[in-house]
């Protein structure tokens, strides 16, 4: 370990960390640092073939730090562990540079096969608190692995995983322009579904699909009036007939619910009676 690569473990934290003030508190209190600088000896050891001593800073270094990496592991410059309480890292693990860790986190095999069985985390990636990334995987340059999450297939670049399995959502496609926004709004009026409790830089399937949804809806909608225009000339008067009113009860508002759901005490639509419910 040099001590360039010494200083930029250092310079790292600040970089990730608002509450680091300084380098003395840096040195002395953060278990993170503690760790990786333990890291580059027993490293440096391993594959001096000084195993034993090796695993024994390994072990040292998981008593005063509550953070087991293991001495085979191979970790890049810049490698950051926040809080780092019950992070495990398995031999063959692979890490790039400017990758962060946080608390209970593991990078584990599913195989007692010797050989590659670890996974290998490329330049950038963040995994959050308690995640288990399991395998002989790959996860991506700067993909985001969320809180909790459980992920034991490749990983492509640039993208955030979450839950249990771990699926993939995508980057947030560009924001919507205000055309498409009112159009939307528009088709959320005319079912009387509020859509926009969730937005759009949410990365959440569901609001996606129910915004695929609307579009369509608009684009059906607007087939149906250049077909009843053209009826129209023809002399069909038919769709001149109004439309069924939808039941607003088929389409409950998401802020009403919420605000239901907030205080007891405001009673059911279905206990309301004949009254018309606002929307």
């Amino acid at each position: 370990m040099s001590f360039k690569q010494f200083r930029e473990d250092i310079a790292c934290v600040f970089e990730r960390d608002p509450a680091a003030r300084n380098t003395f508190e840096v040195l002395t209190t953060y278990p993170g640092v503690h760790a990786i600088l333990h890291h580059r000896i027993a490293n440096w050891l391993w594959h001096k073939g000084l195993k034993w001593l090796a695993r024994m800073l390994s072990t040292f270094s998981r008593w005063m730090t509550g953070i087991e990496i293991h001495p085979g592991a191979t970790i890049g410059r810049r490698f950051f562990i926040d809080h780092g309480m019950g992070v495990v890292i398995g031999e063959t693990a692979e890490i790039g540079d400017d990758c962060t860790l946080y608390h209970g986190v593991t990078l584990g095999g599913t195989s007692w096969k010797k050989g590659k069985r670890h996974p290998t985390l490329l330049d950038g990636v963040v995994v959050g608190a308690g995640a288990k990334v399991l395998g002989p995987i790959t996860v991506g340059k700067d993909a985001r692995i969320g809180s909790n999450a459980v992920v034991t297939k490749d990983v492509p670049e640039g993208v955030t995983v979450v839950g249990i399995p771990g699926r993939i959502v995508r980057k947030a496609a560009a924001k919507a322009s205000s055309e498409v926004e009112d159009r939307r709004r528009a088709i959320a009026a005319k079912i009387g579904f509020d859509a926009y409790g969730m937005a759009d830089e949410m990365p959440d399937p569901i609001a996606r699909s129910i915004h695929n949804l609307m579009d369509h809806m608009h684009a059906v909608d607007g087939k149906i009036d250049s077909m009843c225009r053209a009826l129209n000339r023809l002399g069909d008067h038919t769709c001149d007939e109004a439309l069924p009113e939808l039941e607003k009860e088929t389409f409950v508002c998401l802020h009403e619910r919420l605000k239901r759901d907030e205080d007891p005490v405001l009673p059911d639509r279905a206990d309301v009676g004949d009254e018309k419910p606002s929307v």
